[in-house]
């Protein structure tokens, strides 16, 4: 693999590849083609995570061309060839050839093109509708569906909505972006409610499981609401939260970051529950402030209080969910079971990566 230093990151890496290298092949070798071009979907560049360890795979020079379904099938294969034909072989000290393991479909490298030989490069030439079927399991129409907001998980909401856009000529990148923006409003508030729903479901618990001696589960407790805490910091920011590997940094660029940094390792490292609790009851009024400060529910108590005559402070998150829930005008969205969208009641990555199976859990939400 050829290397640049220092690293450039790769969707600043991807918007010079398609303005320097890909887009003058385009205008010579197919000089009437209407196309899009952007990097969007999975990677961890196309949300500004990545780092110089991301370029040892599924990294690199790439783009995604999008054109219109009868060009796409006219035209793609020849314009693969001229890409692999006239595309130099680094781009910016980065190999723009590579390759894959045979044990390991959908993985590949960059590695030296042989001299002369063509470049097995990482243009893809898609159709934009085919490209969501198959990254979200749906059709995805603008606007989207109910059930399309609540089964497609942020992390892809967020690769869509905020990934690279480099150019537009069919004018279909910049409608979805913008419609994908955020959750609609009556949306957001269910989701909020969900998220509030979770937290008062088990804060009582860090102390019911700490005062008899299990202090290991009381901190597996506390780790999940410190969880459920940062990604309702997420919603009330309006921000889509991406998937665990950077569910951490993602919440560091928050606000909430700003008040909350402190206390949450202070309840990870926490070594009894009276601690825990005590970080935590920190966490809940940082948090029942924001959302007072919101405004969209009459003020609720900031404070923690005891949990009915046990000896556990809690914030009442019940309290929040439904307050929440009863400023939703939406019969639709009322109807909804309190379960929030996919990823606030499934952790499995072999569901919450395939949208197929995403769609499965549709059934859910149908009374």
């Amino acid at each position: 693999m050829t290397t640049a230093s220092p690293f450039i990151p790769g969707l600043e890496l991807a918007r010079a590849f398609y303005k320097e290298a890909v887009r003058p092949i385009l205008a010579t070798t197919f000089p009437h083609l209407v196309h899009s071009a952007g990097l969007i979907g999975t990677g961890s560049e196309v949300l500004g995570f990545d780092t110089a360890m991301s370029a040892d795979h599924n990294w690199g020079p790439r783009v995604t061309l999008f054109l219109q379904a009868a060009d796409q099938a006219r035209l793609a294969a020849d314009i693969d060839a001229a890409l692999a034909d006239a595309l130099p072989p680094t781009f910016r000290g980065y190999s723009t050839h590579f390759v894959t393991a045979a044990d390991e479909a959908g993985t590949v490298w960059m590695a030296a093109a042989a001299e002369g030989g063509p470049i097995r490069h990482r243009v893809h030439v898609m159709v934009l509708a085919d490209f969501l079927r198959d990254y979200t399991g749906a059709d995805l129409p603008l606007p989207p569906t109910l059930l399309d907001w609540l089964l497609i998980p942020e992390q892809k909401l967020a690769s869509l909505a905020r990934g690279g856009v480099f150019h537009d000529g069919l004018g279909q990148l910049a409608p979805l972006q913008a419609h994908l923006a955020y959750y609609p409003e009556e949306v957001w508030r269910y989701l909020m409610a969900a998220q509030w729903q979770r937290i008062g479901q088990e804060e009582a618990f860090v102390g019911r499981a700490g005062i008899v001696g299990d202090e290991t589960g009381s901190a597996i407790i506390a780790a999940r609401l410190v969880q459920d805490l940062m990604r309702l910091c997420f919603l009330q920011e309006q921000q889509y939260a991406p998937y665990a590997k950077w569910f951490g940094s993602g919440f560091a660029r928050l606000a909430a970051a700003g008040v909350l940094g402190a206390v949450m390792p202070a309840i990870l490292q926490a070594q009894t529950w009276r601690e825990r609790e005590r970080h935590l009851c920190q966490a809940y009024t940082i948090v029942a402030r924001r959302h007072n400060d919101l405004g969209i529910t009459p003020p609720l108590p900031t404070a923690a209080s005891p949990f009915h005559d046990r000896p556990f402070l809690v914030i009442h998150g019940e309290r929040f969910a439904d307050a929440l829930r009863e400023t939703i005008t939406d019969a639709r969205v009322r109807a909804l079971p309190p379960i929030g969208k996919v990823e606030q009641f499934v952790e499995s990555t072999d569901v919450l990566s395939a949208g197929v199976k995403c769609r499965q859990l549709a059934p859910l939400y149908i009374d």
